[in-house]
């Protein structure tokens, strides 16, 4: 039978790339739920195509007009957060690829999780802000988690096998970014344009700007904690600029384990959605004669600050991971409209830090109160 799949952000990059390995795999996966924010064009051709029962405008404003685009398809249309938050428990999907960016995917996963969803977790926020409470559930209703970072999907693929072994440590490998070697001096004068442009990676804005900023490896740090059940002493990041290995992990007797590929986001994507096999694909080829040297370096926390700041808030947990996260959501987009610089961005999120309550032992209602009053207060910061 073929494994039925609702995609939460269909059409970002993420989604997008996952609408390719579906449609490479016809016999294999079929598209139950679509859902966007706001892209209501795509959103639209992508029902056309793949025919879904459902799909989710999140922006009510749009509702009308995604209705008018749909009225000859058979597809019901839905909008608000409401309808995003509960379209993942419908009894016709098997898995749920969690692509939304954003502390908005926290309680649609969450959600589906609770009715017994596979997940295919892109959506980093999910894990950083409330992971404790995430894992738990996933451990309560029997759930498996399937990673789709490259970075915690290679780790994933690393210790398949290796269950009764211990886990010494693991090796993040980062890009470095557009910026890698930059000092202060030169990261003052970079622009939005500068930041988006990946070395590497094909990304959507605002975690291309994580990347940059080095935030995206932080908020790996703090997903890998709870995907793989870790202490913060047995997470290392280590800067790897051709991204060809994804991650490593050290053992307890000192082998390692480390996964390779091209950065090529449909590879754990397909991984992830197909487990535990493997799918024959067409894609690119790793060729020695293209890398003959594959480098490694150790990354500059006192420059790109954000990785102290999410080794911290991972140490700290309670609700500190949650106050990073909604903290840089508003500094990446404030970045994103020219209001302040890339340098400024660390500066708010700590300030956040330090002026938002600090909750140990915070359930579900306690991370939407802060992730609420931290977008309040950094934007408090930047308008002033």
């Amino acid at each position: 039978m073929k494994k039925k799949i609702a995609i939460l952000g269909s059409t970002g990059s993420i989604g997008k790339q996952s609408l390719e390995v579906i449609e490479r795999n016809p016999e294999l996966f079929k598209v139950e739920v679509l859902t966007a924010n706001n892209n209501i064009e795509l959103l639209a051709s992508q029902a056309r195509k793949l025919k879904p029962k459902v799909v989710v405008i999140a922006n009510e404003q749009k509702y009308k007009a995604l209705k008018e685009i749909l009225k000859d398809q058979p597809v019901q249309v839905l909008a608000g957060k409401e309808a995003l938050e509960h379209v993942t428990v419908s009894g016709d999907v098997d898995m749920v690829l969690a692509a939304m960016v954003g502390f908005a995917g926290l309680v649609p996963t969450l959600n589906a999780i609770r009715a017994g969803k596979q997940i295919a977790l892109a959506n980093k926020e999910t894990l950083v802000v409330a992971g404790e409470i995430v894992i738990k559930e996933a451990r309560e209703h029997n759930v498996p988690i399937y990673p789709v970072d490259s970075e915690h999907s290679a780790i994933f693929q690393c210790i398949k096998g290796e269950e009764n072994n211990e886990i010494e440590k693991i090796f993040l490998t980062a890009s470095g970014g557009p910026f890698r070697g930059y000092s202060y001096d030169q990261l003052i004068e970079v622009t939005v344009s500068d930041a988006l442009n990946h070395p590497n990676w094909n990304m959507g804005n605002k975690i291309t700007i994580d990347s940059a900023s080095m935030m995206n490896k932080g908020f790996e740090i703090i997903e890998a904690k709870w995907l793989f059940n870790l202490e913060p002493e047995q997470i290392e990041v280590v800067v790897h600029p051709q991204s060809i290995i994804h991650s490593i992990v050290q053992f307890r007797d000192g082998a390692m384990k480390a996964q390779m590929g091209l950065p090529d986001m449909r590879l754990p994507i397909q991984y992830a959605l197909s487990f535990p096999n493997r799918l024959n694909s067409d894609f690119k080829r790793f060729s020695f004669d293209d890398y003959s040297k594959l480098t490694f370096e150790k990354p500059d926390s006192k420059i790109f600050r954000n990785l102290a700041l999410s080794f911290y808030a991972l140490k700290q947990g309670g609700n500190m991971p949650c106050i990073l996260n909604a903290a840089n959501e508003v500094v990446v987009q404030s970045f994103l409209q020219g209001k302040i610089r890339f340098v400024d961005m660390p500066g708010l999120i700590e300030k956040s830090m330090q002026k938002i309550k600090y909750i140990k032992k915070p359930v579900l209602n306690d991370y939407l109160q802060t992730d609420k009053e931290t977008r309040l207060l950094t934007a408090s910061f930047i308008r002033k």
